[in-house]
This record gives structure tokens, C-alpha cells and sequence, in this order.
């Protein structure tokens, strides 16, 4: 089926975090389908407005009170009672620094006999992580630093309202040669890493293709560290997460 713009028109209204998320579920129940049975894929999300409501129970846990589970107004004796331990209060900042936290959402395949171990990952690029310079050469490094542990990457770019091409910025941040790079600057597209050791030089197998609105989806590799590449396929999953999410 052809790829939507989730975000304008009518699909612009509905919250794209929403399909983003399916979409995610609907690729790690097709990998489970299929993934031998020592690895598990999973689609956590991450939202932003995580950290806030991580500091605002941080700062009604600190609140003053009783320290240790005793009552107030008495040591409190009998028998000792385990308790949580108690709460550091950090002197007030000097500074503090304006910040986004884009959500995050994307699919990891884990390896249960390697301790749940990540082993690969397919990254659904969201609006915030191509908002900003800063916020985009994070995204960027954020993908070195799956490479550099071998794991294998996916990512996948469907957002329409920012034209930049992270795939692009990722070759820029490591001052490759510009034949790595996706020719035209394509603002959608899907990109495939799989990092390998051949002939005593360490390596990164790239494969790119440019993504388009009303075009079918491809099917890509996914390599998963120490076991090989599995089949992606992008359509029908794709597909799949439309159809539960109503579209058309």
C-alpha cells in the first residue's frame, strides 16, 4: 500500500505518536513471528514528559518528613522494620539549562540466551530529533554509538513537516567521504547498518533507499549482532498498523 503523510490533512490532525507506535508494535510482533526463538523483539516508547513526572515524584519523595520509616514525634521502638533508604536533597542548582526530550519510539530485538542482551534495533524518527542542529547530531550519535557495539541499526524516517536527512548528518558527524551520503538529501527515507570485522578492518554495510509519499515500502535487512541480517519488510507491517489505527 502506499505511504501516508501522517502529518497534514486529515491523518495531519490524529497524534502521530500514536501511529508511530503502532507501527512499532506491528514490526516487533511480525520479527517475533519469524526470530528464532532466543530472541525477543519489544517496542518501548519513551516519552518525553517522562523526565518531568521523574523529577516532580523525586521532588514529592524529598519532601521533609520522618527519616527511615520512624514515626514522628518518637524513636519508636519494638521491632526494627526495613526501609527504603534515605532520600539525598542535592543543593539547588546553579544553573539550569532549557531542554527538549523528544520521545523516542522504536523496536529492540534482545537475545535471552546473552542475558537480554540488545542485539538490534529499528529506530521510527520523530519530529524532535530532526527539530534542532543540536537535536539532530545527537540522533546521529546516538546511531554511532549502536554501531560501535555491533549492533545492527534500521531507521525509519515517514516525517514529512522537517525536511532534513539524518542518514546524512550520521556520514557528516564521522567526516566520511560524500559518496556515503543519500544523493539529493532525501527528508524521507529508510537506512540499513549492519557493523562487521572483514579482512582485519572494522566496517559499517550501509543500504539506503529513498522513501516518497503514495510509494510502496521496501523490504530491508535487519543484522542482529553474532547472528546475521533477518528480512524487515517494511510494507507489510506497514500496512498492518494502518489498518488497526483506521487509515484511510
Amino acid at each position: 500500500m502506499p505511504l501516508y503523510d501522517h502529518f497534514h490533512g486529515d491523518l495531519g490532525r490524529r497524534p502521530w505518536e500514536s501511529f508511530h507506535s503502532q507501527w512499532a508494535g506491528c514490526i516487533a510482533a511480525d520479527l517475533n513471528r519469524r526470530l528464532p526463538k532466543r530472541f525477543v523483539a519489544d517496542a518501548p516508547m519513551h516519552l518525553g514528559m517522562g523526565v518531568a513526572a521523574d523529577v516532580a515524584e523525586y521532588e514529592k519523595r524529598a519532601a521533609p518528613g520522618p527519616k527511615n520509616g520512624a514515626p514522628a514525634g518518637g524513636s519508636g521502638g519494638g521491632v526494627a522494620v526495613a526501609t527504603e533508604p534515605e532520600i539525598y536533597a542535592p543543593p539547588e542548582p546553579m544553573l539550569s539549562m532549557p531542554a527538549e526530550f523528544p520521545t523516542e519510539i522504536k523496536v529492540e530485538v534482545r537475545d535471552a540466551t546473552r542475558a537480554y542482551r540488545v542485539v538490534g534495533v529499528v529506530e521510527l524518527v520523530s519530529p524532535g530529533n530532526k527539530k534542532e542542529e543540536d537535536e539532530r547530531e545527537r540522533f546521529a550519535a546516538k546511531c554511532w554509538a549502536y554501531l560501535g557495539k555491533g549492533i545492527g541499526l534500521v531507521v525509519i524516517d515517514i516525517v514529512t513537516e522537517r525536511h532534513w536527512n539524518l542518514h546524512n548528518e550520521f556520514v557528516r558527524l564521522a567526516a566520511h567521504d560524500d559518496k556515503f551520503l543519500m544523493p539529493g538529501d532525501p527528508y524521507l527515507y529508510t537506512a540499513a547498518y549492519r557493523p562487521v570485522h572483514r579482512k582485519k578492518e572494522d566496517l559499517i554495510d550501509l543500504w539506503t533507499w529513498p522513501l516518497a509519499v503514495g510509494a510502496a515500502l521496501p523490504a530491508v535487512p535487519l543484522a542482529l549482532k553474532g547472528f546475521g541480517c533477518v528480512r524487515l519488510d517494511l510494507e507489510a507491517t506497514y500496512a498492518e498498523a494502518c489498518e488497526r489505527s483506521r487509515i484511510p
